[in-house]
């Protein structure tokens, strides 16, 4: 009896532990329901729908009515989109995720890329403080170039440098007064946060991996690749890594490695040296100049080096029916990629010096199928464009509203080229689609990278001031792919206080329009019905809208 006793005991506890369980789980859901649900609202709350934007004179009355009563009656269109919380792992991952706004910790990061030896810093040129040394140090590699007067632009003709490992991208930060654009490339690796911080200063970077698929940029981009303490094997798995700075430097161009292989004299460094110089020699590149802790290389210009090499010499030359432009999810190939009969003749890229270059047809333009007359029409096009995409935003726009600046569908950079003059930078972006254009945007001079917009864009979030979408959603659109999730996308990649112009046909700007108050992208809106022109594929309409800088709630959460 007495056991019967205490197991009818001990099931009524049991019995009353879940049920308090299950009220407590209850209570939390509840809870949590009513912090986070942004569309919940309590009995009384005041509603702040966002219907109060300072309104364009382009855009009518009739239009934001409209815009409102889908939002209110269509429960396809949200009238709020959830914040995303994450909480860190761990403390460390909390400060990790901060970078300090200060001059010290700049002055800090500055110092490590200079770092050889411990504290001591040890580069051509001397200098003992590293805004004296950094201008020393690039002065100094153009002196090992013989470059006149020791300027690394060479007269226009370096204008497109890789820094590969860059850190936050001091090198690119001193090569812009110089009229050098560098893209600055961090692996995705434990420093790649730094990424974040060059973005915040204005300087040209993104995130990559040097892993096994190439890089998305086309062949022959740039004329200098650049490589200080990157920490990178270059000899892993055959070269491979090298075999595809090969594929991106134009013929004659340069890579610049200050590394402690470069000069030491341990045994393990003269081995990576020896390997490396070795490698290097069979894929015929020569040393141009050795000083201090930096070696210059220099890429062939023509094939004949390659053609003079013994049957069976690794690395091999890539098949004919190698696309060395091709660098979509495209896998690294371990072999050298020759150059076409033209260019072997010719001895060289063809291309002008900077700024000509800009606005000169490119010689690959035949290679797109693009005549240099339709070349000069898009120029012409694309500036006419920005011109009135500026008239339509002087009343909001301040002299320095922009630096960091997206266009996500580049074709062949007219709105990059048309922006030259204002003090931005343009981050171009081929859609894979039609990614065989990208290397005419670094025949003129500027930047960008090949990218599917059904996926998301690798960088951080607020990273761009201004992002311009030409037919983008259109394109996608016809893919199957989630305007919806483009949208959260470009707002995830845009700055508080930053402006989106899209440009699209009719059905797509109403359809954009519906999410702007969830978006809040109602801080100020601008529409207008362009003129036609011979890159309007059929009617199109202007949507400019700027980005809230807002606080409440899910804000700081």
């Amino acid at each position: 009896m007495r056991q019967k006793s205490e197991l009818v005991t001990t099931t009524k506890l049991l019995k009353y532990v879940l049920i308090g369980l299950i009220v407590f789980l209850g209570l939390i859901c509840l809870y949590s329901g009513s912090s986070v649900a942004p569309g919940l609202r309590k009995p009384g709350d005041a509603v702040d729908d966002g219907a109060d934007p300072v309104i364009s004179r382009f855009v009518t009355r009739h239009d934001l009515d409209e815009l409102f009563d889908d939002q209110e009656h269509n429960p396809e269109v949200p009238k709020s989109i959830p914040i995303p919380i994450r909480w860190p792992a761990s403390r460390d991952e909390v400060w990790k995720a901060n970078i300090p706004h200060t001059h010290l910790a700049l002055e800090k990061s500055d110092q490590n890329w200079m770092v050889v030896d411990g504290d001591k810093i040890k580069f051509p040129g001397g200098g003992t403080h590293f805004h004296d040394g950094a201008d020393k140090y690039i002065s100094a590699i153009a002196g090992m170039l013989k470059f006149p007067g020791d300027k690394l632009s060479n007269g226009g003709n370096i204008r497109n440098v890789l820094d590969v490992g860059c850190g936050v991208a001091s090198f690119g930060a001193y090569l812009l007064p110089l009229d050098i654009i560098a893209m600055s490339l961090a692996p995705n690796d434990v420093h790649e946060n730094q990424i974040q911080f060059a973005l915040e200063r204005g300087i040209p970077s993104t995130l990559g991996v040097l892993g096994t698929r190439r890089l998305p940029f086309p062949s022959r981009s740039f004329e200098l690749a650049h490589c200080s303490r990157c920490r990178i094997d270059w000899l892993q798995r055959g070269g491979i890594l090298l075999l595809e700075l090969d594929r991106l430097i134009q013929p004659g161009g340069y890579f610049v490695y200050s590394s402690p292989e470069a000069y030491a004299h341990d045994a393990e460094n003269r081995r990576i040296w020896n390997a490396m110089y070795d490698l290097l020699r069979r894929m015929c590149w020569r040393v141009v100049s050795r000083k201090e802790q930096t070696v210059v290389w220099a890429k062939p210009l023509s094939n004949s080096c390659y053609l003079k090499r013994n049957e069976g010499t690794y690395p091999p030359l890539c098949s004919s029916d190698d696309d060395p432009d091709a660098s979509w999810n495209v896998l690294m190939k371990p072999c050298i990629t020759p150059y076409s009969a033209k260019m072997h003749r010719e001895k060289g890229s063809g291309l002008e010096p900077w700024p000509k270059r800009l606005t000169a047809a490119p010689p690959r333009l035949e290679e797109v199928n693009v005549s240099p007359d339709e070349f000069y029409e898009d120029t012409n096009i694309w500036h006419y464009r920005v011109t009135e995409y500026w008239k339509q935003m002087k009343s909001v726009i301040r002299k320095d509203s922009f630096r960091n600046v997206m266009d996500m569908h580049s074709n062949l950079g007219g709105f990059a080229a048309a922006v030259k003059d204002k003090d931005v930078w343009v981050m171009n972006v081929a859609p894979v689609n039609s990614s065989s254009r990208l290397k005419i945007i670094y025949d003129r001079g500027l930047i960008g990278t090949v990218h599917d917009w059904c996926e998301s864009f690798s960088t951080y979030p607020r990273t761009y001031d201004l992002l311009h979408a030409w037919t983008v959603f259109s394109e996608i659109e016809s893919r199957g792919c989630s305007a919806e999730d483009l949208l959260i996308e470009m707002d995830r990649i845009l700055r508080p206080e930053g402006f989106v112009i899209i440009r699209d046909k009719p059905s797509v700007i109403n359809h954009v329009r519906k999410f702007l108050t969830a978006l809040r992208w109602n801080g100020w809106l601008s529409e207008v019905e362009p003129r036609i022109d011979a890159l309007s594929s059929n009617e199109e309409r202007v949507l400019i809208a700027r980005k809230k800088l807002w606080e409440d709630e899910a804000a700081i959460m």
